[in-house]
Protein backbone atom coordinates (compact mmCIF):
# COMPACT_ATOMS: atom_id res chain seq x y z
CA UNK A 1 0.00 0.00 0.00
CA UNK A 2 2.85 2.37 0.83
CA UNK A 3 6.57 2.33 0.10
CA UNK A 4 9.30 4.87 0.75
CA UNK A 5 12.37 4.32 -1.40
CA UNK A 6 15.50 6.12 -0.13
CA UNK A 7 13.41 9.18 0.72
CA UNK A 8 15.34 12.11 2.22
CA UNK A 9 14.62 15.69 3.30
CA UNK A 10 16.80 18.52 4.61
CA UNK A 11 16.04 22.08 5.66
CA UNK A 12 18.81 24.69 5.31
CA UNK A 13 21.40 21.95 5.36
CA UNK A 14 19.98 20.25 8.47
CA UNK A 15 18.91 16.66 7.84
CA UNK A 16 15.28 16.02 8.81
CA UNK A 17 15.02 12.60 7.16
CA UNK A 18 18.09 10.66 6.05
CA UNK A 19 17.69 8.32 3.05
CA UNK A 20 14.94 6.12 4.42
CA UNK A 21 13.27 2.92 3.20
CA UNK A 22 9.91 1.94 4.64
CA UNK A 23 7.09 -0.30 3.44
CA UNK A 24 3.62 -0.61 4.91
CA UNK A 25 1.43 -3.54 3.91
CA UNK A 26 -2.28 -3.25 3.24
CA UNK A 27 -4.30 -3.35 6.47
CA UNK A 28 -1.23 -2.95 8.70
CA UNK A 29 -0.63 -0.28 11.33
CA UNK A 30 2.92 1.02 11.28
CA UNK A 31 3.88 3.25 14.20
CA UNK A 32 6.72 5.76 13.94
CA UNK A 33 8.17 6.58 17.34
CA UNK A 34 11.17 8.47 18.61
CA UNK A 35 12.30 11.62 20.43
CA UNK A 36 11.25 15.10 19.35
CA UNK A 37 13.00 16.21 16.17
CA UNK A 38 13.79 12.69 14.98
CA UNK A 39 11.90 13.18 11.69
CA UNK A 40 8.74 11.14 12.27
CA UNK A 41 6.28 13.96 11.52
CA UNK A 42 8.32 14.95 8.45
CA UNK A 43 7.91 11.40 7.17
CA UNK A 44 4.13 11.78 7.40
CA UNK A 45 4.25 15.09 5.53
CA UNK A 46 6.38 13.48 2.82
CA UNK A 47 3.86 10.65 2.46
CA UNK A 48 0.98 13.13 2.24
CA UNK A 49 2.79 15.17 -0.40
CA UNK A 50 2.81 18.27 1.80
CA UNK A 51 6.57 18.56 1.37
CA UNK A 52 8.69 17.36 -1.54
CA UNK A 53 11.56 14.94 -0.89
CA UNK A 54 15.08 15.98 -1.84
CA UNK A 55 15.67 12.45 -3.06
CA UNK A 56 13.96 9.09 -3.37
CA UNK A 57 10.35 8.16 -4.09
CA UNK A 58 7.10 7.88 -2.18
CA UNK A 59 4.93 5.14 -3.73
CA UNK A 60 1.23 4.95 -2.80
CA UNK A 61 -0.79 1.97 -4.07
CA UNK A 62 1.76 1.43 -6.82
CA UNK A 63 1.91 5.09 -7.98
CA UNK A 64 4.97 7.26 -7.49
CA UNK A 65 3.89 10.49 -5.78
CA UNK A 66 4.71 13.53 -7.90
CA UNK A 67 3.44 16.94 -9.03
CA UNK A 68 1.06 15.45 -11.59
CA UNK A 69 -0.80 13.14 -9.21
CA UNK A 70 -0.22 14.52 -5.72
CA UNK A 71 -3.69 16.04 -5.46
CA UNK A 72 -5.45 12.87 -6.63
CA UNK A 73 -3.37 10.62 -4.36
CA UNK A 74 -3.90 12.93 -1.40
CA UNK A 75 -7.64 12.44 -1.82
CA UNK A 76 -7.02 8.73 -1.19
CA UNK A 77 -5.41 9.46 2.18
CA UNK A 78 -6.88 10.56 5.49
CA UNK A 79 -4.72 12.84 7.64
CA UNK A 80 -5.29 13.57 11.34
CA UNK A 81 -3.03 15.93 13.27
CA UNK A 82 -2.72 16.67 16.98
CA UNK A 83 -5.78 18.51 18.34
CA UNK A 84 -7.66 17.74 15.14
CA UNK A 85 -6.80 20.70 12.94
CA UNK A 86 -10.45 21.61 12.41
CA UNK A 87 -11.33 24.95 10.81
CA UNK A 88 -12.75 27.09 13.64
CA UNK A 89 -15.13 29.09 11.42
CA UNK A 90 -16.90 25.95 10.16
CA UNK A 91 -19.27 23.71 12.10
CA UNK A 92 -18.13 20.19 12.87
CA UNK A 93 -20.42 18.86 10.13
CA UNK A 94 -19.06 21.35 7.58
CA UNK A 95 -15.51 20.33 8.52
CA UNK A 96 -16.38 16.68 7.95
CA UNK A 97 -17.93 17.37 4.54
CA UNK A 98 -15.39 19.93 3.30
CA UNK A 99 -13.31 17.72 1.00
CA UNK A 100 -16.15 15.65 -0.44
CA UNK A 101 -18.16 18.78 -1.26
CA UNK A 102 -15.12 19.91 -3.23
CA UNK A 103 -15.08 16.49 -4.94
CA UNK A 104 -18.70 16.95 -6.01
CA UNK A 105 -20.51 14.51 -3.74
CA UNK A 106 -24.28 14.95 -3.66
CA UNK A 107 -25.94 16.21 -0.45
CA UNK A 108 -27.67 12.84 -0.02
CA UNK A 109 -24.39 10.92 -0.29
CA UNK A 110 -22.71 13.31 2.14
CA UNK A 111 -25.55 12.96 4.66
CA UNK A 112 -25.50 9.16 4.45
CA UNK A 113 -21.72 8.93 4.85
CA UNK A 114 -21.75 11.45 7.71
CA UNK A 115 -24.38 9.42 9.58
CA UNK A 116 -22.40 6.22 9.01
CA UNK A 117 -19.20 7.73 10.37
CA UNK A 118 -20.92 9.44 13.31
CA UNK A 119 -22.16 6.02 14.42
CA UNK A 120 -18.72 4.48 13.86
CA UNK A 121 -16.80 7.01 15.99
CA UNK A 122 -19.61 7.62 18.52
CA UNK A 123 -20.42 11.25 17.70
CA UNK A 124 -23.95 12.37 18.52
CA UNK A 125 -25.60 14.02 15.52
CA UNK A 126 -26.30 17.20 17.53
CA UNK A 127 -22.56 17.79 17.98
CA UNK A 128 -22.11 18.26 14.23
CA UNK A 129 -23.99 21.57 14.37
CA UNK A 130 -21.48 22.99 16.87
CA UNK A 131 -18.25 24.81 16.12
CA UNK A 132 -14.89 23.29 17.13
CA UNK A 133 -14.52 25.79 19.99
CA UNK A 134 -17.72 24.39 21.49
CA UNK A 135 -16.41 20.80 21.53
CA UNK A 136 -14.20 18.97 24.01
CA UNK A 137 -10.77 17.72 22.97
CA UNK A 138 -12.04 14.18 22.59
CA UNK A 139 -15.00 15.33 20.50
CA UNK A 140 -12.74 17.35 18.22
CA UNK A 141 -10.53 14.32 17.65
CA UNK A 142 -13.54 12.17 16.77
CA UNK A 143 -14.76 14.79 14.29
CA UNK A 144 -11.25 15.04 12.82
CA UNK A 145 -11.22 11.26 12.36
CA UNK A 146 -14.62 11.48 10.64
CA UNK A 147 -13.21 14.10 8.25
CA UNK A 148 -10.22 11.88 7.48
CA UNK A 149 -12.42 8.83 6.84
CA UNK A 150 -15.10 10.69 4.87
CA UNK A 151 -13.74 10.04 1.32
CA UNK A 152 -13.12 6.35 2.18
CA UNK A 153 -9.30 6.51 1.95
CA UNK A 154 -7.16 3.41 1.78
CA UNK A 155 -4.40 5.04 3.83
CA UNK A 156 -4.69 6.85 7.16
CA UNK A 157 -1.94 9.13 8.48
CA UNK A 158 -2.17 10.14 12.14
CA UNK A 159 0.30 12.55 13.75
CA UNK A 160 0.09 12.22 17.55
CA UNK A 161 -3.72 12.34 17.32
CA UNK A 162 -4.25 11.68 21.03
CA UNK A 163 -1.29 13.54 22.50
CA UNK A 164 -3.23 16.51 23.89
CA UNK A 165 -5.98 14.51 25.60
CA UNK A 166 -6.24 13.65 29.28
CA UNK A 167 -5.31 10.04 30.18
CA UNK A 168 -8.83 8.64 30.63
CA UNK A 169 -10.16 10.06 27.35
CA UNK A 170 -6.96 9.02 25.61
CA UNK A 171 -7.28 5.44 26.84
CA UNK A 172 -10.91 5.20 25.70
CA UNK A 173 -10.12 6.63 22.26
CA UNK A 174 -7.16 4.27 21.87
CA UNK A 175 -9.50 1.31 22.32
CA UNK A 176 -12.01 2.75 19.86
CA UNK A 177 -9.41 3.69 17.27
CA UNK A 178 -7.81 0.25 17.29
CA UNK A 179 -11.25 -1.31 16.84
CA UNK A 180 -11.97 1.03 13.91
CA UNK A 181 -8.64 0.21 12.24
CA UNK A 182 -9.35 -3.51 12.52
CA UNK A 183 -12.95 -3.29 11.33
CA UNK A 184 -12.18 -1.09 8.34
CA UNK A 185 -8.94 -2.82 7.37
CA UNK A 186 -7.17 0.48 6.70
CA UNK A 187 -3.44 0.86 6.22
CA UNK A 188 -2.36 3.19 9.02
CA UNK A 189 0.84 5.13 9.69
CA UNK A 190 0.71 6.63 13.18
CA UNK A 191 3.23 8.93 14.85
CA UNK A 192 3.61 8.94 18.64
CA UNK A 193 6.30 9.55 21.26
CA UNK A 194 4.70 7.04 23.67
CA UNK A 195 6.04 3.46 23.54
CA UNK A 196 2.99 2.02 25.32
CA UNK A 197 0.72 3.61 22.69
CA UNK A 198 2.98 2.34 19.91
CA UNK A 199 2.82 -1.21 21.24
CA UNK A 200 -0.96 -0.96 21.65
CA UNK A 201 -1.61 -0.02 18.02
CA UNK A 202 1.27 -1.38 15.99
CA UNK A 203 1.60 -4.26 13.59
CA UNK A 204 5.15 -2.95 13.39
CA UNK A 205 7.09 -0.27 15.32
CA UNK A 206 9.75 1.86 13.62
CA UNK A 207 11.97 3.62 16.16
CA UNK A 208 13.61 6.73 14.69
CA UNK A 209 16.57 8.84 15.64
CA UNK A 210 18.28 11.62 13.70
CA UNK A 211 16.10 11.17 10.63
CA UNK A 212 16.66 7.44 10.24
CA UNK A 213 14.98 4.24 11.38
CA UNK A 214 17.19 2.69 14.04
CA UNK A 215 15.15 -0.49 14.38
CA UNK A 216 11.83 -1.86 13.17
CA UNK A 217 9.85 -4.75 14.61
CA UNK A 218 7.56 -5.69 17.46
CA UNK A 219 7.93 -4.36 20.99
CA UNK A 220 9.47 -7.71 21.96
CA UNK A 221 12.05 -7.30 19.19
CA UNK A 222 13.03 -3.87 20.48
CA UNK A 223 13.17 -4.99 24.12
CA UNK A 224 14.81 -8.40 23.65
CA UNK A 225 16.93 -7.80 20.54
CA UNK A 226 17.88 -4.08 20.47
CA UNK A 227 19.80 -3.04 17.36
CA UNK A 228 21.88 -0.52 19.32
CA UNK A 229 22.22 1.03 22.77
CA UNK A 230 19.84 3.88 21.92
CA UNK A 231 16.93 1.43 21.57
CA UNK A 232 17.36 0.19 25.13
CA UNK A 233 17.92 3.72 26.43
CA UNK A 234 14.72 4.97 24.78
CA UNK A 235 12.60 2.12 26.17
CA UNK A 236 14.14 2.48 29.63
CA UNK A 237 13.48 6.23 29.65
CA UNK A 238 9.82 5.57 28.83
CA UNK A 239 9.47 3.02 31.60
CA UNK A 240 11.41 4.76 34.37
CA UNK A 241 8.86 7.50 35.35
CA UNK A 242 6.08 4.97 35.89
CA UNK A 243 8.32 2.64 37.89
CA UNK A 244 9.45 5.57 40.07
CA UNK A 245 5.85 6.61 40.68
CA UNK A 246 4.83 3.08 41.64
CA UNK A 247 7.82 2.78 43.99
CA UNK A 248 6.90 6.07 45.66
CA UNK A 249 3.37 4.86 46.41
CA UNK A 250 4.40 1.56 48.00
Amino acid sequence: MLELRSVSKSYDGAVAVAPLDLDCGEGETTVLIGPSGCGKSTVLRLIAGLVTPDGGQVVVAGEVLGPDNVRALRHRMGYVIQEGGLFPHLTAGANVALLVRHLGWSPARIAARTAELAALVHVESGLLARYPGELSGGQRQRVSLMRALMPEPGLLLLDEPLGALDPMIRSRLQEELRDIFRRLGKTVVLVTHDMAEAAFFASSIALMRGGRVVQRGSLDDLVSRPAETFVTEFITAQRRPLEALLAATR
